[in-house]
C-alpha cells in the first residue's frame, strides 16, 4: 500500500482489522496504515476524510481483541484506544487510567524517560502543583505477541481535557492570556523539580476548557541531552536542541512562548509581542532562565484579569 487514496478505500472496505494486517503483526500492521492515514500526515484538503478515516482504523484495532497486562502490582484490561501520540498509543484500562505503549521498542528510552520525570515531579515538586502533570502508577516491560519488549505506563487520566492541538481557530489573546499563565506555573514548578519538558508544543499542552486548567503530557523528551525531537514540529525547537542536543529551562521557555504566539497568531497585543520576543532569543543565555519570575514578568503587562468563558 503507497497511497492515502488506496488506504483509505481499503480501510473503508474492512469489518475487521485482520482484513488490514496482510499477516503481518497487529501492532506493525497499524503503524503501517497510522503513517498513511494520520490527520497530520495529509494535507488540508485531505485532512477531513483523513479524520474519518483514522477513527475508523482506531477503532478496528482498538476491537481486534482484548489484551491483559498482569504485573507484580496489578492487572491491565486493556480497553478502547483513547490517543495516538508521537511514539506511543494510549488505551483505555480499568480503573479510569491510561496504559501508554510505545509502537516500536526502540522507543523504550524515551518511555522510561518520562516515567522517571513524572516520578522526579512527585518526589520533588511542590505537592501543590501537581494537577499539572499526569500521576504515573506504574511504569513496567512487557512482551507483545510479536516476542518483543517494550517499556509500558500506566498514567492517570485528565478527563475533560483537549490538546491544544485540537483548536481549529485564532484565539483572542485575552483567552491565550490565562493559558499562558498556567503554562508558565506549570513549567517552574517542573524546573524547580529539577525536570525540564522539552518539547512543550502543541499535543503536548492539554487544557480544560470550562475549569481554565492545564496539564502538560508526554515528558518522553524531557532530560538533556535530548535524546529526540517531534519532527512534524522541528521548526518550534530553538537552536540549542537542533544544533547541539541540549535543553535547559530557557529551552521550555522559548517553545512556550512560540506555542503561545502561534495561538494568537497577529493579534497579539505590541507589548506582549515584545515580551515573546525576549524570550525567544537564539541564544539559551540572553533568554529568560525562571519561568515563575518571568510569570511576574507577564501579570504585571496583563494587569487586573477578569474570568472569560472558554469554550472549544
Amino acid at each position: 500500500m503507497s497511497t492515502f487514496a488506496e488506504a483509505v478505500v481499503l480501510i473503508e472496505r474492512a469489518g475487521t482489522f485482520t482484513e488490514l494486517t496482510g499477516g503481518r503483526v497487529a501492532e506493525e500492521a497499524y503503524r503501517s496504515w497510522v503513517k498513511l492515514v494520520h490527520p497530520d500526515a495529509v494535507g488540508t484538503a485531505e485532512r477531513a476524510t483523513a479524520t474519518a478515516i483514522f477513527a475508523k482504523l482506531s477503532r478496528l484495532y482498538a476491537e481486534r481483541g482484548a489484551t491483559v497486562l498482569r504485573t507484580s502490582h496489578g492487572t491491565y484490561r486493556v480497553g478502547d484506544l483513547v490517543a495516538t501520540g508521537d511514539i506511543a498509543d494510549l488505551s483505555a484500562v480499568d480503573g479510569g487510567w491510561l496504559v501508554k505503549v510505545p509502537r516500536s521498542p526502540a522507543d523504550n528510552d524515551l518511555m522510561a524517560a518520562e516515567a522517571e520525570a513524572l516520578q522526579r515531579l512527585r518526589d520533588k515538586g511542590d505537592p501543590k502543583f501537581r494537577p499539572y502533570a499526569p500521576k504515573l502508577i506504574e511504569s513496567f516491560v512487557h512482551e507483545g505477541g510479536d516476542r518483543k519488549r517494550r517499556r509500558v505506563t500506566v498514567l492517570e487520566r485528565l478527563d475533560g481535557f483537549v490538546p491544544l492541538s485540537r483548536l481549529d481557530r485564532e484565539l483572542d489573546w485575552r483567552d491565550a492570556a490565562w493559558m499562558w499563565r498556567r503554562l508558565l506555573t506549570g513549567l517552574g514548578w517542573a524546573h524547580r523539580a529539577g525536570v525540564v519538558h522539552g518539547a512543550v508544543v502543541e499535543e503536548h499542552v492539554l487544557i480544560h476548557p470550562g475549569e481554565h486548567g492545564l496539564a502538560l503530557v508526554d515528558w518522553c523528551y524531557s532530560g538533556s541531552p535530548v535524546a529526540a525531537v517531534v519532527k512534524r514540529r522541528r521548526d518550534a525547537y530553538p537552536p540549542e536542541v537542533l544544533k547541539h542536543k541540549t535543553a535547559t529551562p530557557a529551552t521550555d521557555i522559548y517553545m512556550a512562548t512560540g506555542l503561545m504566539t502561534r495561538l494568537v497568531g497577529d493579534g497579539l497585543p505590541a507589548a506582549l509581542r515584545r515580551f515573546a520576543d525576549g524570550c525567544r532569543y537564539d541564544a539559551p543565555r540572553m533568554r529568560p532562565q525562571d519561568a515563575w519570575r518571568l510569570l511576574g514578568e507577564l501579570d504585571e503587562l496583563l494587569g487586573p484579569r477578569k474570568f472569560r468563558p472558554f469554550t472549544l
